[in-house]
């Protein structure tokens, strides 16, 4: 029996006069998980969230909070994210030198361990880590913004992901993020993609949240 795709809402386009409401009928409209971006202003262009909202929405919801850090040197920080109440800590391959001491350690914190790749980023960097992570995230826009256009030369790095996983990891899940929408989502699913990150798709969505997570179901089905 086939695994049912994750969606997990990017609380980046959400608003945040009313955070609390908002990942709470994301919630009741069947999101699985809940996306957090984590930007320093270095490694990526924006500066957004710290462990503080972390907080805030793991006392709002049961759901797995999954956080990704777009931020240089997170060894630094994911004991505050962990603490704050994250489920998946996600670092990017590109400022992750030491990345299986990193990947340990969010481990030792009671955390799943993801590693993230950019568009640009070879496949290759992934493999010695491979059978190390939880979660292997596909950005499939340049990190640090919402709202940006999909590149779908990305599917063919999420399917090659997906096959090697299955060689030697093979309950790993893989991600994708940027520019999912009810175009985009088949098209990664086709490819291998078992989480879909969606944040305008949802959270902008005409007609609600619940409207947007619907839309993005039926479009997979």
């Amino acid at each position: 029996m086939t695994a049912p795709i994750l969606i997990a809402p990017s609380i980046l386009s959400a608003d945040f006069t009313c955070l609390g409401e908002q990942i709470q009928t994301a919630e009741a409209a069947g999101a699985d998980w809940i996306h957090i971006d984590v930007m320093d202003g270095h490694f990526v262009p924006n500066l957004t969230m710290g462990p503080f909202i972390v907080e805030a929405c793991r006392r709002v919801t049961n759901l797995p909070l999954d956080i990704h850090l777009m931020v240089e040197k997170p060894e630094r920080i994911i004991e505050a994210f962990s603490q704050a109440g994250a489920t998946i800590l996600t670092v990017h391959v590109e400022t992750s030198p030491h990345l299986h001491r990193t990947l340990q350690r969010i481990r030792e914190l009671g955390c799943k361990a993801g590693v993230v790749l950019n568009p640009g980023t070879s496949v290759t960097q992934l493999e010695p880590v491979l059978h190390l992570v939880d979660l292997v995230l596909v950005m499939s826009v340049n990190p640090g913004y919402s709202s940006q256009s999909f590149l779908p030369e990305v599917l063919s790095k999420v399917s090659y992901i997906r096959q090697r996983l299955g060689e030697v990891n093979p309950t790993a899940l893989v991600e994708i993020d940027g520019g999912i929408n009810p175009h985009t989502a088949p098209l990664a699913v086709m490819a291998g993609t078992q989480v879909l990150v969606a944040a305008s798709a949802i959270f902008n969505h005409p007609e609600g949240i619940s409207a947007g997570i619907n839309a993005l179901r039926d479009s997979i089905k």
